[in-house]
């Protein structure tokens, strides 16, 4: 169970990128063996992209690879850069916390007005329902690497950040 827990995002991706191939590799079989075209695998493979990069952004915000703008932080003399460490992770919780927020009252709207898919006329809500609980993960994660960073003894080396 506790490898469930910590692994739950990579086995989500992992799901949601061999489905995806999957539909992808089914469509352009059947395109280019009756000159059909599945109808419903743009409208699967857009909202798997979605969900895939919903969940990858969690498995980055774990491990501390996230996207960062460190060049002020590096500037800065050692003693200030903690302070503003935790000044940048607490905005970026708040942005993720209202990001699970404002989903979740998509997810809300999209099932009460009772909207339907274009290619499979599924509810549209399914497939907003599992972003809510995507940026929730992507938080908590991302507080995980906080915690870990902002726990380090002052004699350990500052987290390299990654340059893009």
């Amino acid at each position: 169970m506790r490898f469930l827990l910590r692994e739950a995002e990579k086995i989500v991706c992992a799901v949601l990128f061999l489905g995806m191939t999957a539909i992808g590799f089914a469509n352009v079989v059947v395109r280019y063996g009756t000159n059909y075209s599945l109808a419903a695998s743009e409208e699967l493979l857009t909202n798997g992209f979605l969900l895939l990069t919903v969940f990858g952004a969690a498995i980055a915000a774990r491990r501390g690879e996230h996207l960062a703008v460190t060049l002020v932080q590096d500037l800065l003399p050692r003693p200030l850069r903690k302070p503003l460490f935790g000044l940048a992770a607490g905005l970026s919780a708040l942005l993720l916390g209202l990001s699970a927020w404002v989903s979740w009252d998509v997810l809300v709207t999209l099932r009460g007005n009772g909207m339907r898919s274009y290619a499979l006329g599924i509810p549209a809500w399914y497939y907003q329902a599992a972003v809510p609980f995507g940026f929730g993960l992507i938080l908590i994660r991302y507080l995980q690497h906080v915690r870990e960073v902002l726990g380090r003894a002052p004699a350990d080396p500052p987290p390299e950040a990654p340059h893009a």
